[in-house]
């Protein structure tokens, strides 16, 4: 069995949300065993991004200004605005902000997304397989991405689902989760 095939996410941790009406903000905290910079470069340089990210970039995110970014499951890229990136410590983009802070010899990430409140419990799931595959990226023992559909084909992403629900007191939804990709 290939460490992919042996992936199976821990339980629901690291998470809270803000809401305000129908658009609500993720937050997730993971503690990373890796120094900041090494982090941002992941966080910002497209061929990081395509190991473990939930979309493509056609430039870094590293610098303030224009790049396209194509989600999984969306048939074009979007134009969005790097509005902040001040490295290695605050990235800012469309409904994403990140911020990295030395903790030990590691990296405490935290990611606040913007997502439409049908699919906070989709979104939180996903993000936490992404940080996962982040990690082993980060570590030298990659498993590639596991995003969208295939994501949704790992039985822990189901459980992770259900779990982030419950956290956040609402219903699991049952429909795709286009508009929360697009934000």
């Amino acid at each position: 069995m290939t460490s992919r095939e042996q992936y199976e996410p821990g339980p629901a941790r690291g998470a809270q949300i803000r809401k305000d009406g129908e658009k609500w903000t993720l937050i997730l905290v993971r503690e990373l065993r890796h120094p900041p910079e090494k982090v941002w470069q992941a966080l910002t340089d497209p061929a990081h991004l395509r190991e473990w990210a939930p979309f493509v970039a056609d430039e870094s995110l590293g610098t303030v200004g224009t790049v396209n970014l194509t989600w999984v499951g969306t048939p074009q890229a979007l134009e969005t605005k790097v509005t902040r990136a001040d490295a290695p410590s605050v990235l800012e983009y469309g409904d994403i902000r990140w911020e990295l802070e030395a903790s030990g010899s590691g990296t405490r990430l935290t990611l606040w997304h913007n997502i439409d409140r049908r699919f906070i419990s989709w979104g939180a799931a996903g993000w936490h397989i992404c940080f996962d595959v982040l990690d082993r990226l980060l570590s030298g023992t990659p498993i590639g991405p596991i995003v969208g559909g295939e994501a949704m084909k790992f039985g822990g992403w189901q459980r992770l689902n259900a779990e982030y629900a419950k956290q956040f007191g609402i219903e699991t939804p049952n429909r795709p989760p286009q508009a929360a990709q697009k934000s």
